[in-house]
């Protein structure tokens, strides 16, 4: 790797390991607020709401005004949001205050966008893949830290520590964004004036591959997101695990999809190409989803929680390289912004409605999530054949 790319890394993992390192305590968390398991996946989904926003938001004044400077304040207003999410009065000022967070947060389709500055075509799936190496490197040590710095006996004070912790991490990567980050979108290739929003949702669905990419993402990203925000309350059900144990789970999770995008993806994807790792990746998906109700074991539900995370990290960065990569420059902001959002919207969806499922019957949102990742196996099939043609 040469260039802005080790850099960009660098500040993705210290962003993704401050967002990473409260997932694990956000059932715990919300149980001091009497919250059930619909109200504790809305904790999960009112982020991702956030997000929506500040994909499409951030992505397209990236492409006004230039990369380095949107990274540098998103990340600041990331730290100031986890700052006031640690004094959170209640559970709607919580909610509340991951919202704006999510959308100082909603920064994947700027780095997208990097990438595509500094990398040409051919090699995107690659960099995509370092960028989700550095995500997933950051996502495997968040959870361990703040497993390990939760105190549950001082109840909402005893989170305090951790989300101080995240503050500081994006903190980090704000300060590194100013001081090491170049810019990399020159200053000719940048609009001058934004045009309307709506204008990369009527590009995309007049391309039939890139709206069959966006379907799967938003498909996959949502049963994955569903089963992270429910594997907190089914396990404690199931084996009395606390926070620790669910923080201590996630960094095999992390491991997994490091390892993946690290040692994998750019093999696989040389030998068979992206559409088909795609649907490789939906294959895993499947397939960690149906099991998890049947293997009642603690050994077990990591294992398979990596294995989703394995297909998560085979699918969705080759999903993400291949919208990249079909899309004009002038549009990598916009286009890689409304697919951020749009991945942002299921997380939105998918787990307060698998969360109410979860209250209806604990293993229910197996089946359903199961049901729904094998939806897009046909989808799949067919970007693979849209590749073929092209």
């Amino acid at each position: 790797m040469k260039g802005p790319m080790p850099l960009l890394l660098v500040m993705v993992f210290l962003n993704i390991a401050g967002f990473s390192l409260i997932l694990p305590l956000l059932p715990f968390y919300g149980a001091h607020f009497g919250a059930s398991s619909f109200e504790v996946a809305c904790l999960f989904a009112a982020y991702s709401l956030g997000n929506i926003g500040g994909e499409i938001f951030w992505g397209r004044r990236s492409d006004i005004a230039g990369r380095r400077p949107v990274l540098m304040m998103t990340t600041a207003g990331a730290a100031l949001s986890y700052v006031a999410f640690a004094f959170a009065p209640t559970l709607a000022a919580a909610i509340l205050i991951r919202i704006v967070g999510g959308f100082f947060s909603g920064t994947f389709g700027v780095i997208s966008g990097v990438i595509a500055d500094i990398t040409p075509p051919q090699q995107r799936a690659k960099h995509m893949g370092y960028f989700g190496a550095a995500f997933n490197l950051g996502f495997a040590c968040g959870p361990a830290i703040g497993g390990l710095l939760v105190d549950p006996a001082a109840g909402l004070a005893g989170y305090r520590l951790p989300i101080f912790v995240a503050a500081a991490l994006a903190a980090s990567a704000s300060i590194w964004t100013a001081a090491m980050l170049p810019e990399t979108r020159p200053a000719d290739a940048r609009v001058r004036a934004a045009p309307s929003y709506g204008e990369a949702f009527a590009y995309v669905r007049t391309q039939p591959l890139l709206w069959r990419l966006f379907l799967i993402a938003f498909c996959g990203i949502a049963a994955f997101a569903s089963m992270e925000a429910v594997f907190g309350l089914w396990t404690g059900r199931n084996f009395n695990w606390t926070s620790r144990e669910v923080g201590l789970a996630f960094v095999a999770v992390g491991g997994a999809g490091l390892f993946v995008q690290a040692l994998l993806i750019g093999p696989l994807v040389t030998r068979l190409g992206e559409a088909r790792v795609i649907l490789g990746g939906i294959l895993l998906l499947v397939v960690a989803i149906s099991l998890q109700p049947i293997l009642h074991a603690p050994a077990a539900s990591v294992a398979l929680m990596a294995l989703l995370m394995a297909g998560h990290s085979l699918a969705f960065p080759n999903a993400g390289a291949l919208v990249s990569r079909n899309t004009p420059p002038d549009r990598q902001g916009s286009v890689m912004g409304l697919n951020m959002a749009s991945n942002a919207l299921s997380r939105i969806v998918a787990p307060p409605l698998f969360g109410w499922i979860y209250g209806w019957h604990q293993d229910a949102p197996y089946l359903w999530c199961a049901l729904l990742a094998a939806s897009m196996i046909p989808v799949a099939l067919k970007v693979v054949a849209l590749r073929r043609n092209q």
